[in-house]
């Protein structure tokens, strides 16, 4: 079997015709995925959300208190379904939504002891009820005390990992 020159040219040619598409075509895939910054920025307004709610709601009364529970748990499924690609996103992502679950919780919890305390009348059932809304008081604000040192790590390591190129 013999090839003429001009075989020869067109089989090379079209060597270097394959391998310039192969490379566009894969860019453009690669181009169509979300980028680390823009899933990056996803998140963080998300997280910033819900860093506003706890801001505004500081030393709020019962009624606040429970409303801000809800608002936080809208903000937790809210994170939870952000469609993220990045691997590390996703670990970041994970621990966000369990910590704004926990102040969501705990927030709640807190709420309704304190609103137990308020109405409870000054007898004997009065005072116990008092003392175990204290209790469910304290033990929500120990735990949220928790929840918000991993929060601050969590934020602190996404902001790192988000800042890097």
């Amino acid at each position: 079997m013999r090839f003429s020159g001009d075989g020869l040219v067109m089989l090379v040619s079209s060597k270097y015709i394959i391998i310039p598409v192969s490379l566009s075509m894969a860019l453009l895939l690669a181009s169509c995925s979300e980028s680390k910054v823009s899933q990056c920025e996803r998140l963080i307004k998300e997280v910033k959300a819900g860093t506003a709610l706890l801001e505004n709601s500081k030393g709020a009364q019962v009624s606040t208190s429970l409303k801000l529970a809800k608002d936080l748990e809208e903000v937790t499924k809210t994170v939870r379904d952000l469609n993220l690609g990045d691997e590390k996103l996703k670990e970041y992502q994970s621990r966000i939504v369990k910590v704004f679950g926990t102040l969501s919780q705990n927030i709640d919890k807190a709420g309704k002891a304190l609103g137990s305390a308020k109405t409870a009348q000054a007898s004997t059932d009065g005072r116990e009820r008092i003392k175990k809304a204290r209790e469910n008081i304290d033990s929500a604000l120990e735990t949220a005390a928790g929840a918000a040192k991993e929060f601050d790590n969590s934020v602190s390591g996404l902001n790192d990992y988000c800042s890097q190129p």
